[in-house]
């Protein structure tokens, strides 16, 4: 991990010093964020950051990985990070335990979910029916992975808990590991892992969550609601930026984006790149633009009520803001 920071703060860096000449004052703000994960499924933030996009905004973005939901939040409203990648529902959840200076989501990066389900044999003919019986690590309680799992079992007739067992006892960097160790029959997985994982063949791709789930507002960036009060202008420039990241993924190959984003995956091959990339291309895992739809929200907390973990609904007015939507 320290390994991978290093990385990415050189890189920032040599951003900065070959992009610089766009930003017009010469002064960058620095912006701390802060992602749930670290995966190609965030591949416009990526490119957003290697074409310099955020230099020509004039920022400079520090990034870390929170490795959950739970977690960048509350690197957020620590005041550790000023802006979170992650759920949408991790800002749901703040909001209706009644804190003041809550999460606002202001920019959405994700059309749907970017997560693969991962068998320990081939299975060409996979069917959801096929899990009935059957343990599917999914991650944390609460979080979005696992709670778009248990919509898609839902729609395809099966009920977790009964016919299907999900284990939430474990974050998302530590599913990997224990499925290779022998926990559970199916895991899901983002990419690149899952595509490194099925070319060492130590595992399967079955199917995708994205494909089955549909469009849901899987990941979006939010910050606190005083932070936006009193910064509008840097929530902007870095609503713009992600825009023109999004543009650039959408108008480009997936080779092209494999090499735009390969400083940030230095130990993937490009076959393994390119290969994920293309799948989530094919599955519009991205949006193009970063606006969050009403409907997509109440969607969302629809899915979340339905899983059992809300007790009531959030207003968009209240946890959604679209005025910096360019």
């Amino acid at each position: 991990m320290k390994r991978l920071m290093l990385v990415f703060s050189v890189l920032m860096g040599l951003c900065l010093v070959l992009t610089g000449c766009n930003n017009s004052s010469g002064e960058f703000t620095r912006v701390r964020l802060c992602e749930v994960t670290h995966s190609i499924f965030y591949a416009p933030q990526y490119v957003a950051i290697a074409q310099g996009f955020f230099a020509e905004e004039g920022l400079q973005i520090e990034l870390t990985n929170g490795q959950g939901a739970d977690k960048v939040m509350t690197a957020v409203l620590s005041g550790q990070s000023e802006i979170g990648l992650a759920g949408p529902e991790a800002s749901v959840y703040v909001y209706n335990e009644g804190k003041e200076d809550y999460g606002v989501v202001f920019a959405q990066l994700t059309n749907g979910d970017g997560t693969f389900l991962l068998g320990r044999q081939a299975e060409p003919d996979f069917k959801w029916s096929d899990l009935r019986g059957k343990t599917v690590i999914g991650g944390r309680k609460g979080g979005m992975p696992a709670i778009v799992l248990e919509y898609v079992l839902e729609k395809n007739g099966l009920t977790a808990g009964e016919d299907v067992f999900i284990d939430t006892t474990m974050q998302f960097a530590a599913m990997p590991g224990a499925f290779l160790g022998g926990q559970g029959d199916y895991v899901i997985i983002f990419e690149p892992t899952a595509s490194m994982m099925e070319k060492e063949g130590k595992a399967h791709i079955v199917a995708s969550l994205g494909k089955e789930s549909g469009e849901v507002p899987y990941t979006a960036y939010f910050a606190k609601k005083s932070t936006i009060e009193k910064d509008p202008r840097l929530i902007q420039q870095f609503t713009n930026a992600i825009y023109k990241g999004q543009q650039w993924v959408d108008s480009h190959s997936a080779s092209e984006i494999a090499q735009a984003i390969k400083p940030y995956f230095p130990d993937e091959s490009d076959e393994i790149l390119i290969t994920a990339i293309q799948r989530y291309k094919e599955q519009s895992s991205w949006k193009k633009d970063p606006l969050m739809l009403e409907k997509d929200f109440y969607l969302l907390q629809d899915i979340i009520k339905d899983a059992g973990e809300l007790d009531k609904i959030a207003p968009y007015d209240k946890v959604v803001t679209t005025r910096f939507v360019p």
